[in-house]
């Protein structure tokens, strides 16, 4: 991937992923805690937690084309290093989506569920669960914040001016 109308495809890309990641991060935390959620959400989970998955090698794929026609410097080097870490973070969520997603359909179906939707023997395992998908949930949102954050230093650190150029009409 290079360019998307005129404009390096990792900077269009990766708004995929800074929006999927936490969305499905957010989406699997509610469904792990309340498996009526996860009733209700059905295979939308799992396929959220896909289309999540798949989004983040294409951002890393433009952005490895990005970091060879940019000026190497460490803020480049460090945003493509944390970048190469975010893919095991969305491959928990897709995998941990699918196991809720099973766990919630395996519920519905199996007619001996209580009134809550839990089956008593299946309470600790429902447990481990949503304290997985809490982690992995936190640890992907605070990836992607600590990799974007890098991005913008690594784009901005020498882009702008504290002050105002004074052309723009903006001066109060």
């Amino acid at each position: 991937m290079s360019l998307i109308n005129g404009l390096p495809a990792h900077v269009l890309i990766v708004h995929f992923v800074v929006v999927l990641v936490p969305l499905t991060a957010l989406a699997l935390a509610v469904c792990a805690i309340w498996p009526s959620a996860a009733q209700r959400m059905g295979i939308v989970l799992p396929l959220l937690a896909l289309v999540t998955l798949v989004s983040v090698p294409l951002a890393t794929q433009a952005g490895e084309w990005l970091e060879a026609h940019v000026d190497s410097n460490a803020l480049v080097r460090r945003h493509a290093d944390l970048g190469d870490g975010l893919l095991p973070w969305a491959g928990g969520l897709f995998l941990l989506a699918v196991l809720v997603w099973w766990a919630a359909r395996r519920a519905t179906t199996s007619g001996s569920e209580t009134s809550r939707g839990i089956r008593p023997s299946a309470a600790p395992v429902r447990i481990a669960m949503a304290v997985l998908s809490l982690v992995i949930a936190a640890g992907a949102s605070v990836d992607v914040y600590r990799i974007g954050d890098s991005g913008a230093k690594a784009a901005w650190h020498d882009g702008y001016s504290k002050t105002a150029s004074g052309g723009d009409g903006d001066d109060h």
